[in-house]
């Protein structure tokens, strides 16, 4: 027998953005069901770094810095460039508008940050980092969600939308295993939340390029399947061509690091962020090197300064100052590795040339490397030893040295960083949604009944620079949720 149940909103997917929809509507005094098809939610909000961008924060405010939703507004065309014509800029003012409450509401959640820190072009700071990482955000929203009576359902994966009379009133879901699918009713909406599709390899395919296909998505389950459920129903996809990637990552450690494991209590998170006010740098910065160490990408002013990117056999595959990411792909498995000299390991020790950053937060070198990531840090006194080290060809690392990039690598020892491989950190391609998260069908018309949030409802907003992402996909959510809430009082 087809299992069905009725509720009065149907959020699908568990991430940042869902959660938000969810709590909102459950709040609203309304019965809710959340569908997440992975074993426990988080979505690529937990795979974040965790930043939020605000104006109008106590954390500014204990600093006495005056700014407004007004010039946060403003700022942001500075992120896109040339691409600013391209911006929603209705969709924007909400994102600028709505933040400063959102913010408030993470915080009322249990959600503590460290900052603000500043982000040229913005004029003040305002990016705001989470403690004690991005699983903060999942932990705390999981337990106000199901303390407002939410009922999350994890391991059911949704594979169509449901219409009767032109209306969206609910989702077909699977389980694993299971003989039929079951449907879920909505009598105010469905919101979709299932995030981006930078591991959709036919959306990227059809979007960016077929090389860009190849390459993955860090959050793996990211697959675009709300994006699809939209299309079905004549939804378009706005800004599908927009990436933040391909870039260069390091493979993740095998186990998580220190920083990763901490656990997202409150009052670790306080203590925290008093710490960060009142601690010496010096006692901080071996605490903020773990995560720095793990969770960005090395900078390309090392291939600026000569150094050589190889593959598992030690061949240069290409000019690695002219898109070496979209190459990465191609090569044996698909990774490679970043080898330097003896002088640009001693550049690379001390500012201004750093291997990675959080903007604002701090500069990882070569030496914070080789203490945290022994995994990814090789050295050895020759080239030859290098590559018997790693398993190359030392005939063919020593010919990619001699060949060089900019120049050819000089005295050693030497350094090999990797493996490094190729990835897509978010997109920004979502479904078109008007100013209250309502999809929009053919010619614009509105989809009764469907409203879309964060990544899968980014209605062609452009998220550039740190922290927006994040403050989209709560502030989108909780409105979403919201907007759905008060249609199934109107239908009740």
């Amino acid at each position: 027998m087809l299992q069905e149940e009725t509720f009065d909103v149907v959020v699908v997917g568990g991430g940042g953005a869902g959660l938000a929809a969810a709590i909102e509507a459950a709040e609203s005094g309304r019965r809710v069901v959340l569908l997440e098809k992975n074993p426990q939610p988080g979505g690529s909000t937990s795979w974040s770094i965790g930043s939020v961008s605000s104006s109008g924060t106590p954390h500014q405010r204990r600093r006495g810095i005056q700014d407004t939703p007004a010039d946060h507004w403003a700022d942001m065309p500075g992120f896109a460039g040339e691409l600013a014509d391209r911006d929603n800029h209705g969709l924007r003012r909400v994102l600028c508008d709505e933040i400063p409450g959102t913010f408030q509401w993470l915080l009322d959640s249990g959600v503590r940050f460290m900052g603000p820190m500043p982000e040229p072009p913005h004029r003040q700071p305002r990016m705001h980092n989470v403690l004690p990482n991005s699983r903060s955000f999942i932990y705390h929203l999981l337990r106000r969600a199901r303390r407002a009576g939410v009922d999350i359902r994890t391991g059911l994966r949704v594979n169509a939308l449901l219409q009767e009379g032109g209306r969206v009133v609910g989702v077909r879901a699977s389980r694993e295993g299971a003989r039929e699918p079951a449907r879920f009713l909505a009598r105010g909406g469905v919101v979709l939340a299932a995030g981006d599709f930078t591991n959709g390899p036919e959306f990227k395919a059809r979007f960016m390029g077929e090389q860009e296909a190849k390459v993955e998505g860090v959050n793996v389950s990211a697959t675009g399947d709300g994006q699809r459920m939209g299309e079905a129903l004549g939804a378009r996809i706005v800004n599908g061509d927009l990436a933040l990637g391909p870039e260069i990552r390091f493979i993740a450690p095998a186990t998580e690091n220190f920083m990763r494991r901490l656990p997202p209590w409150r009052w670790l998170a306080v203590t925290m962020e008093w710490a960060i006010d009142h601690v010496p740098p010096f006692i901080l910065r071996p605490l903020m090197m773990k995560f720095l160490t793990t969770a960005l990408a090395p900078s390309t002013t090392l291939f600026d300064a000569g150094a050589v990117l190889v593959n598992r056999r030690g061949e240069r595959f290409g000019d690695e100052r002219d898109r070496p990411a979209w190459r990465l792909p191609d090569q044996p498995g698909k990774v490679g590795y970043i080898v330097f000299d003896a002088a640009l390991a001693q550049r690379f020790s001390q500012w201004p040339d750093f291997v990675s950053t959080a903007p604002g937060v701090a500069y990882a070198y070569v030496p914070d490397y080789r203490r945290n990531r022994p995994d990814v840090f090789t050295e050895a006194p020759t080239l030859e030893a290098l590559a018997q080290r790693l398993g190359m060809d030392a005939t063919a690392l020593v010919h990619s040295a001699a060949q060089g990039g900019v120049r050819a690598l000089g005295a050693g020892p030497f350094v090999a960083m990797g493996p490094v491989r190729s990835v897509f950190v978010h997109s920004e391609g979502g479904l078109m949604v008007d100013t209250q998260h309502r999809v929009l069908g053919a010619n614009d018309q509105v989809l009764p009944g469907l409203y879309a949030a964060g990544s899968t409802g980014q209605g062609g907003l452009l998220l550039k620079g740190h922290g927006h992402h994040l403050a989209w996909a709560f502030v989108s959510g909780r409105r979403a949720g919201r907007f759905a809430a008060e249609a199934s009082g109107l239908r009740a």
